[in-house]
């Protein structure tokens, strides 16, 4: 579908998916005051079977979602419910605007992994970002200070296994639609926490079941929303747009929880964010323009 560029428009959709997202973590935290993340994860993945099948079935019914790289799917969802596991998990540990400041190094180990398994080419710019990203995190988690927090090491962890998740969903692009790829991630990740979520269920709340539902619109629209401020404009002019979650979530932390970063985290996320710039400048000379218009190394959770 042909559209034309407006940056205006562009903005204008990644302002709704700066709110859906910044609503997200909020939820996330709030859900998880009264439900465990597997409940959490299992109740937000069959709502998203609901918020999908409209666009299932316009695009013809579940045998165009048909498959020939179940494994493949099995892996990368696998990794991706525990990356999400431990991103809810981190919420409750750590100030939300920390783990989001820790979640943008997420393009850092993508680009490692995909130099390794797809064969991409690391350039100087390349590795510059991904050693500020390092860099970065050793200031924000400070492990010489004996200051560690568990919190940042799952954030962290979730952080690589989204880049893990990000080098599988580049393979599998190659031969299945968007729709397929959401698809079976729904089908892996709510199988793979049936189980935990029988074991652990506790009815909701009314509050609980609220929070979920919004978790749930959130993560699927938010991709929507995404989708649609590529289409106005590039990458290189979209991808920035969403530094701004770093520090507003670290305000809305502030403003609901009383949340304060400190000096070293703040200057830890100015320094994975000014390596994600430069991962962009990277992917940018060495793309063609058309190629700008597929969100690449960015830090978005399916």
């Amino acid at each position: 579908m042909s559209t034309t560029p407006s940056k205006p428009m562009a903005a204008l959709w990644m302002a709704g998916w700066l709110s859906l997202m910044l609503v997200m973590a909020v939820a996330g935290r709030e859900a998880t005051r009264e439900l465990n993340v597997f409940e959490l994860m299992e109740v937000r993945s069959l709502l998203g079977f609901l918020l999908l099948y409209p666009l299932i079935h316009r695009s013809g019914g579940f045998a165009a979602l048909r498959t020939s790289r179940l494994p493949q799917h099995i892996a990368r969802n696998l990794i991706h419910y525990g990356a999400q596991l431990g991103w809810f998990f981190a919420l409750t540990l750590i100030p939300i605007g920390q783990v989001v400041a820790i979640e943008f190094t997420m393009p850092i180990w993508t680009a490692i992994l995909a130099a390794s398994f797809l064969g991409e080419h690391l350039t100087f710019r390349k590795l510059t970002a991904i050693v500020l990203g390092i860099v970065g995190v050793a200031i924000i988690v400070r492990p010489a200070a004996g200051e560690i927090n568990p919190g940042q090491l799952i954030a962290l962890g979730a952080a690589v296994g989204f880049g893990i998740s990000m080098v599988l969903v580049k393979s599998l692009t190659r031969t299945e639609s968007a729709l397929a790829i959401i698809f079976w991630m729904l089908v892996v990740q709510s199988t793979a926490g049936l189980l935990p979520t029988l074991y652990t269920l506790t009815w909701p709340s009314a509050d609980g079941w609220g929070w979920m539902v919004v978790i749930a619109v959130c993560g699927t629209y938010s991709h929507y929303c995404l989708a649609n401020a590529m289409r106005y404009a590039d990458a290189t002019v979209v991808v920035p747009m969403d530094f701004l979650r770093v520090p507003l979530t670290a305000t809305a932390g502030w403003l609901l929880y009383a949340e304060r970063l400190d000096a070293f985290t703040v200057l830890g996320a100015g320094l994975i964010l000014t390596g994600n710039l430069l991962n962009l400048k990277a992917s940018e000379r060495a793309a063609s323009p058309s190629a700008l218009k597929q969100p690449a190394d960015h830090p978005v959770k399916l």
